[in-house]
């Protein structure tokens, strides 16, 4: 597993959702709103997202952004 950079788990924090798809569609749907630097840490934060098993999504730590 490509492991994810702190950029990476920051941005999926903001995008979690109650599973990996809703994760993946909340940050997907954002993608068109970001520009430069943040669009390429979101799709690269998605490409490893979907190279993972549940079982290592199941693994991360992520915490909605405003429960930290």
């Amino acid at each position: 597993m490509n492991r994810l950079t702190v950029e990476e788990t920051n941005l999926l924090s903001i995008y979690i959702g109650e599973d990996r798809q809703e994760l993946t569609d909340n940050l997907t749907a954002a993608l068109p709103y970001m520009d430069g630097d943040m669009k390429e840490i979101a799709k690269r934060a998605l490409s490893k997202v979907a190279a993972m098993t549940e079982a290592e999504y199941g693994e991360l730590a992520l915490y909605a952004a405003d429960e930290v």
